[in-house]
């Protein structure tokens, strides 16, 4: 309750109260043509330069542009939607999101705080994707930062400087009111943020749009829009239940004290919107608040109030990235996971949603406009929201009791206590694991000639060396029993009663830690996919190989050739499957005890990686000799021979993890 602001003096100065120390009253016809477009060279005069010339004053700018800004805005106040709509509407096409510009000017017009944040975080949003694409037209990689963009030479080229700098005065440099960083990292509440900003933005954007199109047809040029991210799997995604805990989340909002009160509107306004089906502006919403909220527990748990307001320009934020990392700045130890009820639980869901390069990265992609706003998914949102609401259930006072005990919210706290990471590199490989073994469980059921008829192909004996093969197979089992569940090995069966999808789903299923995983862990993981996509490659050719051949044998269209070389192929599906399958366990083992890399000694470790790299080597070449262009089975059993007799000896010499205590 005592804190009124999370903007530090300076920043509050610069956004609150700069632009309005000059009380002149500014003629909007000095700097709109008759016709509404925007007189840039009127608008660039208003931006100061220090005495070298070259630097921008933004001090002096954001007084001088102060009674522009509120000009621009009063004018879009005189006008109704349907005049800006004629006058405007055509000039923000450029950006992809017309309609999200037009949203912003029925912002301007009403009183409501919260609505004004929410329209200038979309705007930027979608300006920066916009400039994005023009920066395209004339370089290849578009810089990640919004400050690097607007800094660059090539908007420089089709827009001039001059342009460049006034857009950097309310964006992009920490320097000037840099408006998108301090709503998007949660620093900003409603109040604090002047709607004629946000009205002088959506001004600027439409003359932009004016001397784009200018410059597209003088270069006879074609701006391209890149496509927006698409999210599959949204199963994957499902952690907490439905929205009907809605009805109470608003009370608990109240009452926690995660819940920064000068953010209140914030939140309140992030739970409407999800009611009203709006859900990319829930979660651009809530978004910061949770960082807000995150902060105020990272700057008391690690003694560094100071950290709360937004740092000055020549200091980092105090973000999302922070928060979540293993250590300070300084080295210490970073003491929030510490103190969360939950760590693993709060750390891994929002590195999963936020951080983890294979998982949605909700805030990037909102922020920096990769997302279609209109098409956002209600899923995620679901997620979101529900996280939301176990953190500031986990952080209200017992007073509220009862609350935590209610029927809907016990099932989302339970959920939320269970919850292991989806897109850690860990996570994403015991994934891979079991897709590859499902697939290659399809091998018994592919149409095959029958193996009478394969036996009477001249010249195709049968090789004792399959056998030999499937009898290393069961020899490794036997080494690896004691490292595996009681009573799943059969010994009349080893081979179909250990190398089974079940086994694996319930070595999976045992809790790893994932979080601040060591990097020798990671360097291990990164093998360990490689060799599980060549896997399931290899699997996925010999499906479609069988099954072509099989269809050519019934038309009678393989030549004498091709029938041995089929032949051969359904003999070393014998040994392959069960050699395929020797190595997904072997990865699941591997997975179960993969933190105890850290404790291998560096000889041993090197040894370890060198042996992960070979058998990596095998399954490389397995993938060649199975493809349809090659179909070298003969190679392929060599091949897999020396390939059985390198894991027996390693498994023989302790090397691997699973020999190691956890």
């Amino acid at each position: 309750d005592s804190i009124t602001t999370c903007l530090s003096q300076p920043v509050h100065y610069a956004i609150c109260k700069l632009g309005f120390e000059k009380k002149d009253t500014y003629d909007i016809n000095n700097i709109l043509s008759g016709n509404g477009e925007v007189c840039w060279q009127a608008v660039s005069d208003h931006v100061c330069y220090l005495e070298s010339g070259q630097s921008v004053d933004y001090i002096k700018s954001i007084r001088s542009l102060g009674p522009v800004c509120e000009s621009v805005n009063s004018y879009f106040k005189s006008l109704t939607k349907e005049q800006f709509v004629i006058q405007y509407a055509s000039w923000f096409h450029w950006t992809n999101c017309t309609e999200v510009f037009l949203e912003v000017f029925d912002v301007l017009q009403s009183t409501q705080a919260t609505e004004v944040a929410l329209g200038l975080m979309k705007l930027t949003s979608c300006l920066e994707r916009a400039l994005g694409d023009v920066y395209l037209l004339k370089g290849s990689d578009c810089p990640f930062l919004l400050r690097d963009l607007l800094a660059s030479e090539q908007l420089a080229d089709v827009f001039g400087q001059a342009v460049m700098n006034v857009l950097r005065v309310f964006i992009g440099s920490p320097h000037g009111l840099n408006l998108r960083n301090v709503l998007w990292h949660g620093f900003a509440s409603p109040q604090e943020i002047p709607a004629k900003y946000c009205a002088m933005l959506l001004f600027l954007t439409a003359g932009l749009g004016q001397l784009l199109q200018t410059y597209l047809l003088q270069t006879k040029g074609v701006l391209v829009h890149r496509p927006y991210v698409i999210f599959i799997s949204l199963e994957e995604l499902d952690a907490f239940p439905g929205n009907e805990i809605l009805s109470i989340a608003e009370e608990l909002v109240k009452l926690s004290s995660f819940v920064l009160k000068i953010m209140l509107p914030f939140w309140i306004a992030a739970l409407t919107a999800f009611k009203q089906s709006r859900y990319a502006d829930s979660v651009i919403l809530l978004l910061p608040q949770l960082e807000a909220g995150l902060r105020l527990l990272f700057t008391t748990t690690n003694k560094c109030p100071n950290r709360l307001l937004t740092a000055e320009s020549s200091a980092l934020y105090t973000t999302f990235d922070e928060m979540l990392a293993k250590h300070l700045d300084n080295e210490e130890v970073n003491q929030l996971p510490v103190v969360l009820e939950e760590p693993a639980m709060e750390s891994d869901f929002l590195w999963d949603f936020l951080n983890h390069q294979e998982g949605p990265r909700i805030r990037d992609r909102l922020s920096h406009g990769e997302i279609n706003l209109e098409t956002f998914p209600r899923e995620i949102a679901n997620q979101i929201v529900g996280f939301a609401i176990t953190i500031l259930c986990r952080f209200s006072d017992e007073d509220v009791f009862s609350l935590k005990e209610h029927m809907l919210i016990k099932p989302l706290m339970n959920c939320a206590s269970c919850y292991q990471s989806r897109f850690h590199p860990i996570s994403r490989l015991k994934k891979q694991v079991l897709e590859c073994m499902k697939s290659i469980h399809l091998w018994p059921e592919l149409a095959t000639v029958p193996e009478e008829q394969v036996q009477k192909i001249k010249g195709l004996e049968e090789n004792a060396e399959t056998n030999t093969l499937i009898l290393m197979v069961s020899e490794i089992i036997s080494q690896l029993q004691y490292y595996m569940p009681q009573n799943c090995c059969s010994s009349d069966d080893p081979i179909n009663s250990v190398l089974t999808e079940r086994l694996l789903v319930e070595l999976s299923d045992t809790r790893i830690c994932t979080l601040y995983s060591p990097r020798p862990v990671l360097e291990a993981v990164v093998v360990l996919r490689k060799i599980s996509a060549q896997c399931h490659q290899v699997s996925q050719q010999v499906i479609a190989g069988a099954g072509l051949r099989y269809a050519q044998w019934l038309n009678k269209s393989l030549r004498s050739r091709q029938r041995h070389n089929y032949g051969r192929m359904l003999n070393s599906i014998k040994f392959l499957s069960p050699v395929l399958r020797l190595i997904l366990l072997l990865i699941t083992l591997e997975l179960v005890s993969v933190h105890s890399v850290s404790k291998k000694n560096p000889f041993d470790y090197q040894q370890y990686l060198k042996f992960l790299k070979s058998v990596l080597q095998y399954t490389e070449n397995l993938v060649t000799y199975t493809s349809p262009d090659k179909n070298k089975w003969d190679e392929t059993m060599e091949l897999t021979r020396k390939a059985l007799i390198k894991i027996k000896k390693i498994s023989d010499r302790k090397l691997m993890l699973m020999h190691l205590p956890t």
